[in-house]
């Protein structure tokens, strides 16, 4: 679909609003089209794409403006699984590090027929919160799993549900032996329940005509991607040999296909890092004879707007 252009006062002019007359009346025309060998190819369309906006938090309803037809998804992701702190012991004969939370499944540049006028309903998925339960010693440390980001339409009923990352934890430990068991957040499965668009043609922003392909400015970098989180970082057993041996935490999982990174795990004196944008939360380790904090997962988010896709 090209451009539209007028002549005003002996100059071609871009057309922003097309209007013609209907029975004595002037009305607004929403779309041209031209006949371009042999085929009728939409040369005009009065919706631009609106811009975006940012659900990070809640649950809520929005609508569908006027002529609009479809709901391009930028970025959304379930929320990221906490992760299990360090542990120090007794004389059980080394040390343990917490496994990295999981993160949540992802949709980038994903676009949805949607009805103009119907009601979207959305929850966004929060991160989960770290397993700390206690100081030190103290088990288990269990760090809880994100929660789920969902869209819906009153017409189109679901549009996806992008499950959470879970938490990792360390169970079965004991003082003077044996080591604790530690186990990685699992990552998020997605469920996309429509068929998204892969092509046609509508007007952006900016004024002009693009393909609904060209929309890559989402965290995936390429045009309709979604797919499930990862799991969170485990070396090995997650623990070290001998009595206060020092062990780093390890790394929440990434989010949106590795392009967001997941909270870091903890090293020197401080505690793992949160996640962000969905990743998981980063874990604690065990530094200088004392079990260091884990984090929190990051919480989920929904970048949309609407277009025409014609």
């Amino acid at each position: 679909m090209a451009n539209t252009y007028g002549k005003v006062s002996g100059t071609f002019q871009e057309a922003d609003e097309v209007y013609a007359k209907a029975s004595g009346t002037w009305q607004d025309v929403d779309e041209i089209y031209a006949k371009a060998s042999g085929t009728w190819e939409l040369v005009f369309s009065s919706f631009e794409a609106t811009s975006f906006t940012t659900l990070s938090s809640g649950s809520g309803t929005f609508s569908v403006p006027a002529k609009a037809n479809a709901i391009h998804i930028q970025a959304a992701v379930g929320g990221g699984g906490g992760a299990a702190g360090g542990v120090d012991y007794d004389k059980a004969g080394g040390e343990s590090a917490g496994a990295g939370g999981g993160s949540g499944a992802y949709v980038s540049d994903q676009i949805y027929s949607v009805t103009e006028g119907e009601t979207i309903s959305y929850s966004i998925g929060s991160g989960g919160a770290p397993g700390n339960q206690t100081a030190n010693y103290g088990q288990p440390k269990i760090a809880d799993p994100g929660t789920n980001t969902t869209l819906s339409g009153s017409t189109t009923g679901s549009i996806f549900t992008l499950g959470a990352g879970g938490g990792s934890s360390g169970t079965g430990g004991g003082v003077q032996g044996p080591l604790r068991t530690n186990t990685a957040g699992t990552a998020g499965s997605a469920t996309i329940s429509v068929t998204p668009i892969t092509s046609g043609n509508f007007r952006d922003s900016d004024g002009t005509t693009k393909s609904v392909t060209t929309n890559t400015s989402g965290p995936v970098g390429s045009f309709n991607q979604s797919g499930n989180g990862a799991v969170g970082e485990l070396v090995g057993s997650g623990n070290c040999g001998g009595d206060n041996c020092s062990i780093a935490g390890f790394d929440g999982g990434d989010s949106y296909a590795g392009n967001i990174a997941g909270g870091a795990g903890g090293s020197g004196t401080g505690g793992g890092s949160p996640g962000t944008r969905g990743s998981g939360g980063g874990g604690g380790g065990h530094i200088s004879g004392q079990g260091r904090n884990g984090a929190a997962g990051g919480n989920g988010e929904i970048i949309y707007r609407f277009l025409k896709v014609n």
